[in-house]
């Protein structure tokens, strides 16, 4: 069952935002549309690190597959360098290493 109580598995994605003082956050949702605007309402529903970081910039979007595969996709690109996340985000791709990982996670 997805958030909603329906049986069909959600779709879920990572996302990257920059704030206004050039910083890198990076999330996953089933929506990234609906949680950008969540985030630049800057109420309830935004990040806390994003707080006050305006103004925000979504940069980077990509499918993930289920909730468990967008989590280690989430927790992998939060190791990465900023270098290596911006070169992520210019090439609109994730790299070598974490497509060849994330394919292993799903194959198992």
């Amino acid at each position: 069952m997805d958030e909603k109580g329906s049986e069909t598995a959600a779709l879920w994605w990572l996302y990257v935002i920059q704030c206004g003082d050039g910083s890198l956050y990076t999330g996953v949702s089933t929506d990234v549309q609906r949680r950008f605007s969540e985030h630049q309402q800057q109420g309830a529903k935004t990040a806390r690190y994003l707080r006050g970081r305006g103004p925000l910039r979504l940069v980077f979007s990509i499918e993930a597959g289920n909730r468990g595969n967008a989590l280690k996709m989430e927790y992998r690109v939060k190791q990465l360098s900023r270098s290596e996340k911006l070169t992520m985000i210019s090439n609109r791709k994730l790299p070598a290493s974490l497509v060849t990982t994330a394919v292993t996670e799903i194959t198992k």
